[in-house]
Parts: C-alpha cells; structure tokens; sequence
C-alpha cells in the first residue's frame, strides 16, 4: 500500500475511477451502484472506495472542490497509484437558456480563469481536452441508456460567486455550463499520460435561476452515475 499527504491507501485502488467533487456523493455510489466494497482513504474526509461493477473493478473517491484540489487528488491516482481512467461525474451551472435541470452534458473541452496551466512553462495557451477514447465510448453508451447529451465546451472557474454577466459573457462562444474543475484534470491527465473525461449534470441555469437543493446533487444524479459506470465497464 501506498501513501501521500492526501491519500493513505487501505485497499486496491482500480485503474478506472470516478471522480465527483462531494465526498458524500462518493460514498452514495459505492453504496448503492458498487458490490464488495472496500474503503481505501478518509483522510481530510476525502472518501475513496473500490468496488465492483458488472464484474469490473471501479473506484470512486471525492475530489472537493476547485481545480486546485482536484489537481492535488488527480495528481497522485495517476502518478503515484497508477490510475489510467478519470472520469468526473459533478454537477454544473448552465449558461444557455435552453439546457434544462437534469440534463448531462460531456465536457469536450476546457475553457478556465485558472493559471494551472502555468507551471508547464508553455510559449502559448493550451485547449485543456477530453480523451477522445473516453468521450466517443461515453456518448456511444448514452445513446444506448436513450440518454441525449449536449456535448461541448465548459468553463471550469476558480471563482463561484463571480459576476453573472462575465460568466455569460462565454454562452456568447458557444459555452454550455460552468463548473471548477474540468481544467486541472484534463491537463493532469494530457501531461501524465492517463484518460480523462468530465460528466456533468446540470444543477442549475444560470440565466433561468432554475436550480436543485444540496440533497438532490448528493443523491439524484443517477442518468450520469450510470452513464459513467457503463462507461467505465468498456474500458
């Protein structure tokens, strides 16, 4: 077993994981979408479990929240516990009007405020992408779950409480949703050569103030959960 300052490791960790931001979201889907479960860390309360999926090893564990913790967290299942697969099922805000509560979206690609980027010391500005292997088999089984996803550009922002109309300002390019944490990942899983996609569901909608409770994202998002699990199982 292996240990770093955020992960001290007390059973296998698979090779594919899922990633959502809350904790408790993580605990949620090894209880009720996973058999022979085995808890492998709790430090910081940062829940990780590895069970098993259609017999299938599949592990899912809380990231927090930002693209910084998730970069702390994505970081160390690449390098140091050799996960290949990362998949984060989180919710969203939409910026179009005409995305509703509920639907899910495949975040193709990256646009983000975040300096993450930085510490690689690039001449240039890189498009933080999806794994095209991960996103194709992902909307390939959303069709087949009779799932319809938008599929497009997200806007991962260090900033929750920004100013709306700077944040709308990206529907105008073709933006659907935002969220925290799609930026890190993605540029975690390009540099350290693992997979890496972010499936989402809508939690609110920024222009409508439509919007869910915190209960309902713990525990309602099971159309992502099972696009992302028989995702994970064709891998």
């Amino acid at each position: 077993m292996k240990n770093t300052p955020h992960i001290n490791q007390t059973a296998e960790i698979a090779e594919t994981i899922l990633l959502p931001g809350d904790p408790l979201r993580a605990k949620f889907i090894a209880e009720n979408f996973l058999s022979d479960v085995e808890q492998f860390n709790a430090v910081r309360n940062i829940l990780g479990f590895t069970g098993t999926y259609k017999n299938k090893k599949i592990s899912v564990m809380g990231t927090g929240m930002g693209n910084p913790s998730i970069g702390i967290y994505s970081y160390e299942l690449i390098n140091i516990f050799g996960v290949k697969n990362l998949i984060r099922v989180g919710s969203c805000g939409a910026i179009k009007k005409e995305i509703n509560l509920y639907d899910i979206i495949l975040a193709q690609g990256s646009c983000s405020d975040s300096r993450y980027a930085d510490q690689f010391k690039l001449l240039g500005n890189i498009s933080p992408i999806a794994s095209f292997d991960l996103l194709h088999k992902a909307y390939l089984t959303a069709q087949e779950l009779n799932i319809k996803p938008y599929v497009g550009n997200v806007f991962a922002t260090d900033i929750f409480y920004a100013d709306m109309e700077e944040s709308l300002k990206w529907a105008e390019l073709g933006v659907l949703a935002a969220e925290m944490e799609s930026t890190a990942l993605y540029l975690n899983a390009m540099r350290y050569n693992a997979n890496a996609l972010a499936i989402l569901t809508v939690s609110d909608n920024l222009v409508t103030h439509e919007e869910t409770t915190a209960q309902e994202r713990q525990t309602a998002f099971t159309n992502m959960i099972n696009l992302a699990l028989e995702t994970a199982i064709k891998l």
